[in-house]
């Protein structure tokens, strides 16, 4: 995993953690829960980008 990523997934965090805290003290804990597995699902798809990608280097180099 590259730093970018790391970065990323942080930034990621960062926003619906921010975004959480507002919808929550709005009144709004159906929306947060959203927000929060939106969040979630989005990381998830990228680390399958990046295993998938790791998958394709490990093919290439035993010529699989």
């Amino acid at each position: 995993m590259s730093v970018d990523m790391v970065f990323k997934i942080a930034a990621i965090g960062i926003i619906v953690a921010v975004l959480n805290q507002v919808l929550i003290r709005a009144g709004r804990e159906e929306q947060a829960m959203m927000t929060a597995l939106a969040g979630l699902i989005v990381v998830l798809l990228m680390m399958i980008q990046e295993i998938s990608g790791l998958f394709d280097a490990v093919k290439t180099t035993f010529g699989i």
